[in-house]
């Protein structure tokens, strides 16, 4: 069972990375950084929209219109620090 949280752990590990990097990269696509005319970062930017897009979209769903401003990967974050501690403080303990 340990192994199993582990890798729960892991997984939520890398979405979080994956998710960070997916902010910064669609910053700085806005500010004209980069080109998404450029087949490699077209590449890399569709990656990421597909994994992130799916559970940052209700979340954008319930939040506000903040006039550009996107909290969603915000919050998807803090709630997958919460799932981290719930796991490594009460699931991983409590499994012999």
């Amino acid at each position: 069972m340990r192994a199993v949280l582990d890798v729960v752990l892991l997984a939520l590990q890398i979405y979080t990375w994956l998710l960070i990097i997916s902010a910064v990269l669609s910053w700085l696509i806005a500010f004209n950084v980069v080109n998404t005319r450029n087949q490699f970062v077209s590449t890399i930017w569709d990656m990421l929209y597909r994994v992130t897009e799916p559970l940052l979209r209700p979340i954008r769903n319930m939040l506000p219109q903040m006039g550009g401003l996107d909290l969603s990967p915000i919050v998807l974050l803090l709630i997958i620090f919460f799932i981290e501690r719930v796991i490594v403080l009460y699931l991983y303990p409590a499994v012999f």
